[in-house]
């Protein structure tokens, strides 16, 4: 099955510990819908706050996100699905939609030598 990245976006600075129960119900309701469309989560992680974020351009080092804005990266996940057809119907159901929204990346496959 074809592998992709879910970027999950939220208000910043999307703190994980500011997470309702409401919220943390949909999630769990997340999973069977997921396996339900014939994908599976490989892995995901939540990002601490954009606040605890540290910059690099070059030699200059700062404090704060690589770019100021009103969402921000709060997490991501490796979804395997069958096609990305079956990828996007699986994010649109995401949680994370209601208030900020995801992207869905295929990951990169080198070509074969």
């Amino acid at each position: 099955m074809a592998q992709y990245a879910v970027l999950i976006y939220s208000p910043a600075p999307a703190d994980p510990m500011s997470i309702t129960p409401d919220y943390l119900a949909l999630l769990e309701a997340y999973g069977p819908k997921v396996e339900a469309l014939g994908g599976t989560i490989v892995t995901g992680f939540a990002l601490q706050p954009s606040t605890t974020a540290t910059a690099i351009r070059g030699d200059v080092v700062t404090d704060g996100p690589f770019i100021e804005a009103k969402e921000v990266v709060a997490g991501f996940f490796i979804l395997e699905a069958p096609d990305f057809d079956v990828a996007l119907q699986i994010a649109k159901l995401n949680p994370a939609t209601i208030d900020g929204g995801v992207e869905v990346r295929p990951l990169f496959t080198p070509p074969s030598q």
